[in-house]
């Protein structure tokens, strides 16, 4: 086995189980290292053992891998990994509109999110850093924003787009924290809500129809901010009146995102039977803050598939030119 194959696929496995981010970035730091190394490097034990960003662990893959076997901590991160079922709708996704990089939360530069995505065979990905609000994520300002558009202006091609976007913060009263020229240049804009999820009923179904009804809006992010597994702990949902929300996506065309990370699991199970119901499109995401959690689709796509919602109703299965029909509509 290659041994930079090995650690990168363990950086990924680890990214995917939401383990330590020291963990993964261990490991890319050691396929970096030793990435353009010729063979007589490569086959230096004690130079490898020598060299920075290689450790312990780490010279132990590549070491088991350059003997041609699986390394032993892949195997067992291959095993933890399990199955999930991959279905139809799973098929048929072609992309996926919220991630993050290390612009904002996530951990890795866009190029490396850029190229899980082709190894995942997606058409296209939306880059969707956080806006300036949520500073605990390094929310981008206008300018920082726009310095980021010119980076993504450069990547894509053959035969994979990367759209450029944002997370935009829902304020309190339901306007967005991103100025509006620059939200209306970007291809993808997810709105979700990251504070006061504890507000009161009315004024949180006020927040969310809002964002909804806003013509600048393509996706409402996790809905109701709810965790149920994890590191951060559990979080109960916000409450609100979801009718008028599901109401206010029918509408104006806003999808309804399926969040695809395991802790979130948002929206419920009840809400998306809601959302169906009403009417509304959906947009099944990964909200991947590291290339090995864009995999993530999988879990969103099972619960998809599992609660009967259409794939024609689910915008991530459309090829880009239907895609971008959509984010160009007329806005009720």
């Amino acid at each position: 086995m290659d041994p930079v194959d090995a650690l990168t696929e363990i950086a990924e496995l680890l990214e995917r189980e939401r383990s330590s981010t020291y963990k993964s970035k261990a490991f890319r730091a050691a396929a970096d290292a030793i990435r353009d190394l010729p063979e007589s490097q490569l086959s230096d034990t004690a130079g490898l053992r020598r060299r920075a960003g290689i450790g312990e662990r780490t010279l132990s893959v590549i070491l088991e891998a350059r003997e041609g076997r699986i390394p032993a901590y892949l195997a067992d991160l291959r095993e933890r990994r399990g199955v999930v079922p991959g279905g139809e709708l799973r098929r048929r996704l072609r992309g996926d509109l919220h991630c993050h990089s290390e612009w904002s939360d996530g951990t890795t530069p866009i190029a490396e999110m850029v190229a899980a995505a082709r190894a995942l065979e997606h058409e296209y990905l939306a880059l969707t850093d956080h806006s300036p609000r949520l500073r605990v994520a390094r929310g981008l300002s206008p300018e920082r924003l726009r310095e980021q558009l010119k980076v993504v202006a450069e990547m894509g091609g053959g035969g994979f787009t990367l759209l450029s976007g944002i997370e935009v913060d829902i304020l309190d009263d339901g306007a967005l924290d991103q100025e509006d020229e620059l939200l209306r240049r970007l291809d993808i804009v997810v709105a979700s809500a990251h504070s006061k999820l504890r507000m009161p009923r009315a004024a949180m179904t006020r927040r969310l129809v809002g964002a909804a009804s806003d013509p600048r809006v393509d996706v409402l992010g996790h809905v109701t901010g709810r965790l149920v597994e994890g590191e951060r702990g559990t979080r109960p949902p916000s409450d609100f009146d979801p009718e008028p929300v599901f109401a206010a996506c029918a509408a104006h065309g806003v999808a309804v995102e399926i969040n695809s990370r395991p802790e979130r699991q948002d929206p419920p199970d009840e809400l998306i039977a809601m959302a169906l119901h009403a009417g509304c499109l959906f947009a099944i995401d990964s909200d991947a803050h590291a290339p090995g959690q864009l995999s993530l689709l999988d879990y969103g796509a099972e619960r998809a598939e599992r609660l009967g919602v259409p794939a024609e109703r689910i915008v991530t299965t459309w090829p880009l030119d239907r895609l971008r029909e959509w984010t160009g509509r007329e806005r009720g």
